[in-house]
């Protein structure tokens, strides 16, 4: 056996080390300024670090930085160069933002990318500005940028429940995982609040709000912990990282992790719970391995099944458990806690009388001497007996054949004494005694430690019986046979353990290059899945061929409920459909979680339901009947299964988004396809719509005049032909809206002025109706493209004038209400239908299905478009006077302050 003590490294590790470092030389090194929340100082300590690099002779170039009004962070900028933003032209608003082209182009040694998690506007290469970063990284640029802790994607949810307020913008974890350097700038609660009020952190209105908000004492603490908590983390990482590459087998003392040796013993259980309660005291975490030797594995099956009840109550304390293979369990312990860096080991006291029982203790003080060990001691109560599950499952198990390997152990060594008796006069008895040391190799070869035993007995008897002076007789003539004997046995016992040894080492590097060629496997044949019949057929056999079980796969409808799948799906591979329960299953999916057998949720049900939680949502639950349910508690098979249920679900949701992504193109296609025909056809019927307008006025007002007759064909010709021409217009805006090219001069305009135009243009369609405005008299300027909202308020109203009968009231009204601007057109018509408030917002959708009103139903579709590009919204509802409302509503904003003393003089 190689010594433990052997530091050289590994040569693969090593590769892999030196091609990491040729990777991250060719980038630029990426250092994060890390903090509880806003206000620690982050950017302040950034800016400190870049005047510190252009004192040295560097030109750290300023990205992006944001001071928030703060006097003292904006001082550090004098002196230091400045990337010119990029201004972004965004639904009427010009936006500042990074200008990664420039600093690229730039290519500075150092650059400073403030805010990590800031989201970019709309129309920039990325959508978040880490991404710019890990452009400027692979550029080789070294950068310095900020992060807070509740932007941390996986702390997200956590620091949401804390504050109550759930932030939008956040940080992949592997980015900051990656990170160089982490900087944790801190600062305590008090001193920030402090902080807030002298209005260092926000402009006096803002801190206000956040002093009742986000800034309460409690969350700044808890925030606090976790960015401690994420940097020790990260530490711990950087420990284990420096260790692995520097060799380093020893010990080092930097945490209190604790690491719990469970045995086959009765006492296992209290153990485990001392070690819990000793893990909760010491504020760490803990692991629990068992050791099993080739020994270990031939116990009694009621004894594996209180093994594997006492890892999953370790599991179910906290512990992360692992079965190690090995026949040294004070080697193999030793190597897991060098692995974690778990400088405490936990053993339970060994009450065995015989002294050579009670090594394991000593071996690892001798093995580890720097290590701590802990014994704990046996209980007061006595151990209660293995749960009934398992009982019930070792009770069911067919007995251990153990006698059979022993005969045929007896039987080989006899059978050597046949071969041997007539080769007697051509042989030595020293290559007799060979001949009975090879049968007891093959006999540790095939079945084992104990048999080969038996064989040596058996062995060395018959050889002194039928071959050594005097024979047929146990006596000894000559003294020196007795060490013959001796050496022979010795050499026969050594022999048959090393085999033996060997023999369960290479069965569990059969098992474990299984498990991973299964992986592999799985893996290899996902990555081809083009649907997910090909995901649900893979897993099933790769269950099948890895763990010997049925499976098949429950996922969900529209409504969120679980099926069995269809039978040209391969069902008949799986657990017969009655014995599948599709409430436990439904459980499973609803809570993430496993249930069933081998779990603490109806363990009783012979089938094991493990949901497949892909990264975005539950894709499906896997119902597994196992031929034999110990594998499901073993902690290396559940992992194995575990991985086996993530790659599934990986998979099931890559299909779907393929499918998303699929449909989307087509839709996309679709669209570009139905707007270009729009736009054609509306250009070609412009022309002779124009043509057909001006020569319908020709015949209406020409000389002489027309009769009566003649002269009602002609404007109906005319009213038909602008009604057309109204429809070819609301085709080819809709075009030019939906692809783009419909440019916004938004200015600060009055509505009264636009809703005066509006109804003048509609004059012809109000002829017969009544139409009402009533606006405040001190209704405040709206910014917004009058054009626009002038075709938005015709559109309106021809609406409620075609949907209404001769004489009805129409009204339009506007309010003042907050941050929004409300326009309503209402009428007193007959109203909509019930149900269609959002569907007649739909292009090509009309307010009767079967009707003899002239359209297409893109009005509404137009007027949708517009005000939801002027940053509004726009709903349909029943109005005050009792039929149909239209209620738009446009952003408010600022209105410039009107300067009187100036008008006076210009009006004077």
């Amino acid at each position: 056996m190689m010594p433990h003590d052997d530091q050289r490294p590994d040569p693969d590790a090593l590769l892999a080390q030196l091609r990491e470092q040729d990777r991250r030389a060719a980038r630029g090194r990426l250092r994060i300024y890390f903090g509880a929340s806003a206000g620690v100082g982050k950017t302040y300590a950034m800016l400190q670090e870049a005047r510190k690099l252009q004192r040295d002779g560097a030109a750290p170039l300023v990205g992006v930085i944001e001071t928030h009004g703060r006097t003292e962070t904006a001082r550090l900028l004098d002196g230091l160069e400045l990337l010119p933003r990029r201004r972004i032209d965004y639904r009427g608003k010009t936006l500042d933002e990074f200008d990664l082209d420039a600093a690229l182009a730039r290519a500075p040694g150092v650059i400073l990318v403030d805010e990590l998690a800031h989201s970019n506007a709309p129309g920039s290469r990325h959508p978040k500005r880490w991404q710019d970063v890990e452009e400027l990284l692979a550029a080789g640029i070294d950068v310095l940028t900020t992060v807070n802790v509740q932007h941390l994607e996986s702390l997200n949810d956590v620091v949401g429940g804390i504050a109550g307020i759930r932030v939008a913008e956040t940080v992949p974890d592997r980015v900051f995982d990656s990170a160089d350097e982490i900087v944790m700038v801190d600062l305590t609660a008090d001193a920030l609040l402090a902080r807030l009020k002298e209005g260092k952190v926000y402009q006096p209105q803002q801190a206000e709000r956040a002093a009742g908000n986000f800034f309460k004492k409690g969350n700044l603490i808890a925030l606090r912990e976790l960015a401690l908590r994420r940097t020790a983390d990260r530490v711990e990482g950087d420990v284990r990282a420096w260790r692995e590459a520097q060799s380093i087998d020893a010990i080092w003392k930097t945490g209190a992790g604790l690491l719990v040796c469970l045995g086959p013993g009765t006492h296992a259980e209290h153990v485990v719970r001392s070690s819990a309660r000793m893990a909760s005291q010491l504020g760490t975490g803990w692991h629990a391995v068992y050791v099993e030797t080739a020994r270990l594995g031939k116990l009694p099956e009621i004894a594996r099944a209180r093994i594997m009840d006492t890892l999953k109550l370790a599991h179910s304390l906290g512990a992360t458990t692992a079965v190690l293979s090995g026949e040294d369990i004070a080697a193999s312990t030793l190597d897991y806690a060098r692995d974690h860096n778990l400088s405490r080991i936990a053993l339970g006291r060994d009450g065995s009388r015989w002294p050579w029982r009670r090594r394991t203790a000593r071996r690892l003080a001798r093995l580890a001497p720097g290590v701590d060990l802990i014994e704990i001691g046996q209980p007061a109560v006595p151990p209660a007996a293995v749960s009934s599950a398992t009982a019930a499952a070792a009770a069911a198990a067919p007995p251990r054949q153990s006698l059979l390997p022993h005969v045929w152990a007896t039987g080989a060594s006899l059978l050597t004494v046949l071969v041997a008796t007539p080769l007697q006069p051509w042989l030595d008895l020293a290559n007799i005694v060979m001949l009975f040391l090879l049968v007891v190799l093959l006999v540790a070869m095939r079945f084992g430690r104990a048999p080969s035993v038996t064989a040596t007995c058996i062995g060395v008897a018959s050889f002194d019986f039928f071959f050594v002076p005097p024979r047929f007789d146990f006596a000894v003539s000559d003294v020196q046979y007795l060490v013959t004997f001796s050496v022979m046995l010795a050499v026969g016992l050594i022999t048959g353990h090393l085999t033996a040894g060997l023999r369960f080492q290479a069965r569990v590097a059969a098992q474990r290059e299984r498990r991973v060629r299964a992986l592999y496997e799985f893996a290899r044949e996902l990555s081809g899945a083009l649907a997910a019949s090909q995901v649900f057929e893979s897993s099933r056999a790769v269950i099948q061929n890895a763990f010997g079980a049925r499976a098949t796969l429950l996922v969900p409808d529209a409504d969120e409920r679980l099926g069995m799948p269809a039978a040209d799906d391969g069902a008949a591979t799986g657990p017969a459909p009655g014995n599948v329960d599709l409430g436990i299953a439904q459980w499973a999916y609803d809570h993430a979680q496993p249930a069933g057998l081998g779990t603490d949720t109806l363990p009783a049900c012979p089938l094991f339901y493990l949901p497949l939680v892909a990264p975005m949502r539950t894709r499906g639950v896997l119902a597994i009947e196992p031929e034999g349910g110990r594998w499901v508690l073993i902690p290396e098979q559940r992992r194995q299964l575990d991985a086996l249920a993530a790659l599934a679900a990986i998979a099931l949701e890559r299909v779907h988004y393929v499918e998303v992504a699929q449909a989307a193109l087509v839709n996309m296609e679709s669209e570009r396809l139905r707007n270009s025909l729009l736009a054609a056809l509306s250009h070609d019927l412009r022309t002779p719509l124009t043509a057909l307008v001006g020569l319908s006025e020709s015949l209406l007002r020409g000389e002489p005049a027309l009769p009566a007759n003649s002269l009602a064909l002609a404007q109906a010709l005319h009213d038909e032909a602008v009604r057309m021409g109204t429809l070819v217009a609301n085709l080819l805006d809709m075009a030019r809206i939906e692809s783009g090219e419909v440019r916004f001069n938004l200015e600060w305009q009055a509505l009264e002025e636009v809703i005066g135009s509006a109804l003048r243009a509609c004059g012809a369609a109000l002829r017969q109706h009544t139409v009402t405005v009533r606006l405040p008299p001190d209704m405040p300027l709206v910014r917004f493209d009058a054009v626009l909202i002038e075709r938005v308020l015709c559109n309106l109203v021809e609406n409620a004038a075609k949907y209404t009968p001769a004489g009805a009231r129409i009204e339009i009204a506007a309010l003042a209400r907050g941050a929004w601007i409300d326009v309503t057109v209402s009428d007193d018509g007959p109203g909509l239908r019930a149900g269609s408030e959002e569907a007649i917002f739909e292009k090509f959708t009309r307010g009767e299905r079967e009707s003899a009103l002239p359209g297409v139903g893109l009005g509404l579709a137009i007027c949708r478009a517009i005000i939801g590009a002027h940053g509004g919204m726009i709903r349909a509802c029943t109005s005050t006077l009792g039929g149909a409302g239209f209620v738009f509503s446009l952003p408010a904003g600022s209105p410039p302050e009107l300067d009187l003393l100036s008008m006076e003089t210009n009006d004077a």
